[in-house]
């Protein structure tokens, strides 16, 4: 029986909110192993002025725990 969990982590980025997601998935391959999938549940961007600054990308990543 394979048992999954889940993280939830903000990737940020200069340039976009896709990279801004694969800084976050790039960011949490370092310490695990078996990434299945990932979910973008957010996105969003800082301001400063009135220019977009940041993005942000708020992610959910699966992966299998191993026993």
């Amino acid at each position: 029986m394979a048992v999954v969990k889940t993280i939830d982590l903000v990737g940020v980025s200069s340039e976009s909110w896709r990279h801004a997601a694969k800084e976050a998935l790039a960011e949490a391959a370092k310490t695990l192993r078996g990434i299945e999938s990932m979910d973008v549940l957010e996105t969003s961007c800082t301001i400063e002025d009135s220019e977009i600054s940041e993005y942000l990308a708020h992610v959910r990543i699966k992966f299998r725990i191993e026993r």
